[in-house]
């Protein structure tokens, strides 16, 4: 053979070799198999602590909401009277006592109190009685330690009836106090409220 040929056949074997004056390239190491994560039972008693407290904490939240409804609820309750009458029965002072401790809790609140009749007489006497229901709630608020700058008094006598008919259950539904927040947010809600 001629010595050319086998030079070049020699080069040729010698570079799909490899030289042997170059490292030949590494492959990249295989990733180090992953191992499990230890545990002891602390990252489980910490996930449950924490789904714990989140529990708690919605609970808490929803119990506040729950109470600042039942607040807004019992500061527009309406109160009813008797026929012909400014007087407050029993059950309408409860009403007010527990308007009372959310007011006084509340001090930026203000209301508007609104005094209705039924249909029954003039409406001239019928507006009289409606402001003498509307300031007889203020004057038992005021009883309570509300300052009466914080309390509007209107009269709308037969004007707004509640419930539209000439009977007597229509009468007494009509024959009330009503409620309007005119200023001010319940933030705090007194214990007493129930």
């Amino acid at each position: 053979m001629k010595p050319r040929l086998v030079f070049a056949l020699m080069l040729a074997a010698g570079t799909v070799a490899g030289c042997s004056c170059c490292p030949p390239i590494a492959e990249a190491p295989a990733p180090a198999p992953a191992r499990p994560p230890v545990d002891d039972g602390a990252a489980a008693r910490a996930r449950a602590d924490s789904i714990a407290a989140a529990q708690a904490l919605a609970a808490r939240q929803a119990e506040e909401r729950a109470r600042m409804a039942r607040a807004q609820e019992v500061l527009t309750a309406i109160v009813y009277f008797a026929y012909d009458s400014s007087q407050l029965d029993a059950p309408s002072e409860d009403i007010l006592r527990q308007k009372a401790a959310i007011l006084r809790a509340n001090p930026s609140l203000e209301l508007r109190i609104e005094g209705h009749t039924d249909e029954r007489g003039s409406t001239e006497y019928n507006l009289a009685l409606g402001q003498r229901r509307a300031e007889s709630i203020r004057t038992f608020l005021v009883g309570f330690g509300i300052p009466q700058g914080r309390l509007s008094t209107i009269s709308y006598g037969e004007e707004r009836p509640a419930v539209q008919a000439s009977n007597e259950a229509a009468w007494a539904r009509n024959r009330r106090g009503e409620f309007a927040i005119t200023a001010g947010s319940i933030t705090t809600v007194p214990p007493e409220v129930r």
